[in-house]
């Protein structure tokens, strides 16, 4: 097998785009800094279609290395020959090799195993040919003194076929692909478990084609499972099955006895062996993709929570809303620095409001506060009423934030080590602050599991999740860049070619040397090679460098042709940059060259233009009805505003501002049929909903987006 062809084939690319593609990936290189910048070389590849190629890489080296170890076991058994080694060697798929190493396989002991001990295989492979006048004959001549009788000869020679039945490739792909097909998966509440099975009853008497389970029905019913109050299970047509293994065992010259014997063998070898194999293989498939959807979505979601728009560098005052304990204050710096921090009780039960009004007032003209940041828990809504009804002495933006995994990052050792003199709620209210100064560079500090914006992450592979979330982070912060003399380590570690000692290294160096005034002088950092600077240079940023190209998304590498671009229009760097009319005047055939291509000086031109821009959009303000505070204010038939705060496989959750998320469910999110929620809406989207029934007991509200005015 060929990687590079299959690679391609599977993937729709051209075969010297993967090659050149996995060649980069071996010298080091990092997907983002080959799709940014080594578009020459891989055909303009996206992140994506790196990250794809880079999988199944993965993928079929490690197949390959199976290959290897069962060539070297099959060999050793004297049984490998050229046909099976050309068939392992062909196999492109895990479950193809391993139907084919099944019957060299070293095995438990079994039925099978004992039969053969006892002498039988001669007489199951008599039974097999189909041309014996009389089984029953052929079979005395097996009883020995482990064998009593041509009855228990002819029971243990069936176990043998049995066996053979289970390990048939053709047989076990059959039955593999008519499960894929018409399988049926079915589930019901273990008996005597209805009462704690209650969050699973829409699922006691389940019963539907496999192929039409979705994902997260697929998770919710494993899980119910695995906590033992459901038993699932995976079926298909018995009668079908064996009709279609019957062929590949029983010929057709077959005495009516051998045939017999043999449909025996191929249906016991069916129910107790091969069915319960496959099922479970296709459980593990099954499961397997169900755990790519949630991950997908649990990424996809992450990646917009990450690049939502930040505010920028601005005085704010950090709030963490709560009832009892009063509501945390922090004032941060544009740097996001802790300058003070206090507690007000503008709500129940103490209701201090004229007290709180003035602490507000005073904070935010004493410490020059552009916008006030509201933590969207318990208390969010009252408290931002309050805080909108103050008058203020300078122009305030009140803006609710998402806190999720707040409480998680105030108990971290990131936390601890950045207030270790401050208690979890004042770190808390910081982190709530710095979201809206800029929310990639603070929420790179937690966990990203810990976020709270997938569906069902506890269920899936956690390896998988992991690797996927944290290729997420990096991917958003090598796509807005990071300005390397404000950036936490924490946020450093995710640059290209960084990684956690380097960045530690990279803040040591800034604390004992001060800023660095260049790209070029990040290469006195204590391990930072040649290597790791070409992987990362480009995504750092360097703010005032006397070379305006440090603070841009220019490679190193690439100056010199600016400075060749700048030379030929008789002009300076700093007059080419943003002047879009010189710019214009650019050939860029000019500068093509066997390094540097016209992909490369394209995106040159476009950082040209705008220098360093942020992707991500700005900020905007949303108005909840204030006359809707809590659930049971709500009517069937309300128009309201709301944000977009989680999206799953089934539809999105939406705030609308009386702490319970209402859910929009797929079929109501347009007046069509949509594939995805996330085809519809994006995570902190503004949209106008309806309320379509709310559920008091349950608190569960049901929202639609469908005919709204």
């Amino acid at each position: 097998m060929n990687i590079y062809q299959e690679i391609a084939r599977r993937l729709g690319f051209t075969e010297r785009a993967v090659e050149a593609t996995i060649g980069l990936l071996d010298q080091g290189a990092t997907i983002p800094f080959i799709s940014r910048y080594r578009k020459e070389h891989t055909g303009s590849l996206d992140e994506v279609e790196i990250r794809d190629i880079s999988t199944l890489y993965e993928y079929f080296t490690e197949l390959q290395k199976r290959k290897e170890y069962i060539l070297g076991v099959i060999e050793a058994a004297g049984a490998l020959t050229d046909e099976l080694r050309s068939r392992i060697d062909e196999a492109t798929e895990a479950n193809v090799l391993e139907d084919i190493y099944l019957p060299f396989k070293p095995k438990r002991r079994t039925r099978a195993t004992v039969a053969r001990e006892r002498g039988l295989e001669p007489l199951a492979k008599m039974i097999m040919a189909g041309n014996s006048p009389s089984i029953a004959k052929a079979a005395a001549r097996f009883v020995t003194g482990e064998v009593t009788d041509a009855e228990a000869a002819i029971a243990g020679a069936k176990d043998i076929i049995a066996e053979w039945v289970s390990e048939h490739s053709r047989a076990r792909d059959t039955i593999r692909r008519k499960m894929q097909r018409i399988g049926t998966i079915s589930c019901k509440i273990v008996k005597g478990k209805d009462e704690e099975a209650q969050n699973y009853r829409n699922y006691d008497g389940f019963s539907r084609p496999l192929r039409k389970v979705s994902s997260h029905q697929y998770l919710a019913m494993r899980r119910g499972e695995r906590e033992g109050l459901l038993r699932v299970g995976i079926d298909i047509p018995a009668d079908e099955a064996l009709e279609a293994i019957d062929r590949m065992f029983v010929k057709k010259e077959a005495s009516p006895e051998s045939a017999a014997i043999i449909r025996d063998a191929v249906a016991d070898g069916y129910k107790r062996l091969l069915l319960p194999s496959i099922e479970n293989e296709i459980a593990a498939e099954w499961k397997k993709k169900a755990d790519e959807e949630a991950i997908t979505l649990f990424a996809d979601n992450l990646r917009q929570l990450l690049l939502s728009p930040p505010l920028g560098r601005k005085r704010v005052l950090g709030v963490d809303p709560g009832f009892r304990t009063g509501c945390k204050l922090v004032c941060l710096d544009e740097q996001g620095n802790l300058l003070h921090f206090d507690v007000i009780y503008p709500c129940p039960p103490r209701n201090e409001r004229v007290t709180s009004m003035r602490k507000v007032a005073n904070l935010v003209e004493a410490y020059k506060i552009d916008a006030i940041a509201v933590g969207n828990g318990t208390a969010s809504r009252e408290t931002e009423e309050f805080l909108k009804r103050l008058s203020y002495p300078r122009d305030v933006k009140i803006i609710v934030v998402s806190e999720a995994g707040a409480s998680v990052y105030s108990a971290s050792d990131v936390a601890r080590e950045e207030f270790p003199d401050r208690d979890v709620t004042v770190r808390g209210a910081v982190s709530i602050g710095r979201r809206l100064i800029d929310p990639l560079a603070e929420l790179v500090k937690i966990d990203p599991k810990s976020i709270g914006v997938g569906q069902y992450q506890h269920d899936v592979d956690q390896n998988a999740l992991k690797d996927s979330l944290d290729y997420t982070v990096m991917s958003c912060v090598n796509s807005v860049g990071v300005n390397v003399n404000t950036a936490s380590k924490q946020l450093l570690a995710y640059v290209a070619g960084i990684g956690p000692q380097l960045a530690r290294n990279i803040v040591a160096y800034r604390a004992e040397h001060g800023d660095f005034a260049s790209r070029e002088s990040l290469k006195a950092v204590p391990r930072l090679g040649e290597k790791a600077f070409q992987q990362a240079a480009g995504f750092l940023r360097i703010a005032g460098a006397s070379n305006p190209l440090d603070n841009s998304a220019v490679h190193p590498e690439s100056y010199d042709t600016v400075y060749r671009m700048a030379s030929d229009l008789g002009v300076d760097i700093n007059t080419l940059i943003r002047n879009e009319a010189l710019i214009d005047k650019i050939d860029l055939s000019r500068y093509i060259s066997d390094s540097v291509g016209l992909p490369t000086l394209t995106d040159i031109a476009d950082e040209l233009r705008r220098p360093g821009l942020d992707p991500r959009a700005e900020i905007a303000e949303l108005e909840f009805d204030p006359t809707i505070t809590t659930i049971e204010d709500l009517r069937p038939g309300m128009e309201l505003n709301g944000i977009v705060n989680n999206i799953t496989a089934f539809g999105a959750f939406v705030d609308i501002g009386v702490h319970e998320s209402g859910l929009v469910h797929i079929s109501q999110m347009a007046d069509r049929r949509v594939s995805a929620p996330s085809d519809v809406v994006r995570l902190h989207q503004h949209v106008r909903v309806r309320v379509l029934d709310v559920d008091l007991s349950r608190r569960r509200i049901s929202l639609s987006m469908k005919d709204i005015k």
